[in-house]
C-alpha cells in the first residue's frame, strides 16, 4: 500500500508540473500571437509609407522630365484612368 501511495503521489506531482508548464505556454502563446498581431500592424503601415513614397518618386520624376518613355506611356495611362473615372463619377452625380 505504501508503495502504491508513494507512486500515486509522483504521478500527481507531475502533473502539477505538467499543468503549470502547460499554464506557461498558454501565456507565451499568447504573447507571441500578440507581438505577432503588433509586427503586421507595423509591416502594414510601413507598406502603406512606401507606397506612398513610390508615389511621390513617380509624381516627382514626371514633374522634372526625368522618366523614360516607357515610364511616360504609363504614367499617360494612368492619368487617362484617373481621368476616364472623373468622368463616370460626375455623370453618375448629374444623373
Amino acid at each position: 500500500m505504501n508503495n502504491l501511495e508513494t507512486h500515486i503521489k509522483s504521478v500527481n506531482e507531475k502533473l502539477q508540473q505538467l499543468l503549470k508548464k502547460h499554464i506557461a505556454l498558454k501565456k507565451d502563446n499568447e504573447n507571441l500571437r500578440e507581438e505577432l498581431k503588433k509586427c503586421k500592424e507595423k509591416e502594414a503601415e510601413y507598406k502603406y509609407a512606401l507606397h506612398d513614397l513610390d508615389q511621390k518618386v513617380y509624381v516627382l520624376k514626371a514633374a522634372s522630365g526625368q522618366m523614360s518613355e516607357v515610364d511616360q506611356k504609363e504614367f499617360e495611362k494612368r492619368i487617362n484612368q484617373y481621368i476616364k473615372e472623373i468622368d463616370k463619377c460626375v455623370g453618375l452625380l448629374s444623373d
